[in-house]
Formats: C-alpha cells, structure tokens, sequence
C-alpha cells in the first residue's frame, strides 16, 4: 500500500493548504470510510468542474486544483487522492472511457478514485462534479458513479494506478484554457 499513500509532483498531498484541509475534514471522524466520505463530497462539491463552469486556468497538482477550486475530472481526482493520502488512506486512479458526447466516437478517458477501505477493500468513487443526469454518491460497498457504458467502444477499467496516467498529466499541462483541453481530451483505447 506504500505506492497508495505517496506524496509526488502531482499527488503533492504535503502542502500546507492540502494538510490543512484534509485534518478539517477529518476532524471528529475515527473511521476511515467517514473521513474518505467527507473528502469525497468535499471535493465533489466544492471544487468546480472545468467544463461544466467554463473555468481556467487547467489544473494538474492537487495543489493547483485546491488554490484556483476548479480542474477537469482528472485533476479533481488528483486533489481527492491527495486529502485521502494525508488523512493517510490509501487512494489510486481508475479510468474509464467514455463517449465525450454520449452518442459514440469520439472518446476520451474519464478520471476517478478508488480508495481502500479495511471493510471493503478498494472502492471505486467519481468526485467529478454532480449536475442533471450525474448523480455520484459515496455509499460502499455499493458505488454509484457518474457515468454508465453505452457503447462497445466504452471500457469500465477496475484497475487501480498508484499515480495517474502520462497521458493524462501530459494533456493537463499542455493545455490552458478549458476549451483547448475539451477539443483534445486524452484517450487510450485499452486501460
């Protein structure tokens, strides 16, 4: 579990801001599943999808999407996994790919978390954001996550990276403005 609770360039769950966040939110809470909950629906709610909002700067470090309170599914992903690694839970990154507009080609990767829990072992959760049809919930060992298959060409991976994937730091920090990111989303056609 090691790789799981690292602190990197991305994951820099040792910044002030980050530490200081992740004890609020765990304060009063014993349980892992109480803290991870309450890192979830913080970062769910709190922080604002990029395209949804229409917001820049693209964020990558968690640091990042904390200070400017906006990323891409991804980088929400990034900031979640690092308030659960400084509340010293063990976080990763699950994919899926997904039709970018819901009615096939073309596809793109979507980032999300999973979190080890002692009493469930790794539970997968989506803190990219709720809006209408998108309802993501926290509630192991059953997961709701914000996005179904519809296509052949989708993929629900279960793996679980300790770090994100190249090509999706590599697209966060190419691009700047929303807008850019959204017409050159990563993809991978296996996970």
């Amino acid at each position: 579990m090691k790789e799981y609770l690292e602190a990197t360039e991305i994951i820099d769950w040792q910044h002030p801001d980050i530490v200081n966040l992740a004890s609020r939110l765990a304060r009063g809470k014993a349980e892992p599943v109480a803290i991870a909950k309450a890192c979830f629906e913080w970062v769910r709610d709190e922080i604002k999808h990029s395209c949804d909002y229409q917001l820049n700067p693209v964020t990558c470090l968690a640091s990042e999407v904390l200070q400017h309170r906006t990323g891409y599914c991804y980088a929400k992903s990034h900031l979640l996994a690092a308030l659960l690694r400084a509340n010293q839970i063990p976080a990763g990154f699950c994919y899926q790919r997904l039709s970018i507009f819901d009615d096939g080609a073309p596809f793109s990767l979507h980032g999300l978390n999973a979190v080890y829990l002692p009493e469930h072992g790794w539970y997968r959760m989506d803190a990219r954001g709720n809006k209408q049809d998108v309802d993501a919930q926290f509630t192991p060992p059953r997961e709701q996550l914000a996005f179904k298959l519809n296509f052949a060409e989708e993929i629900d991976s279960d793996r679980v990276f300790a770090q994100p994937l190249d090509v999706v730091v590599q697209a966060l920090q190419k691009y700047q403005q929303w807008d850019e990111l959204l017409a050159n989303l990563p993809d991978l056609e296996s996970i």
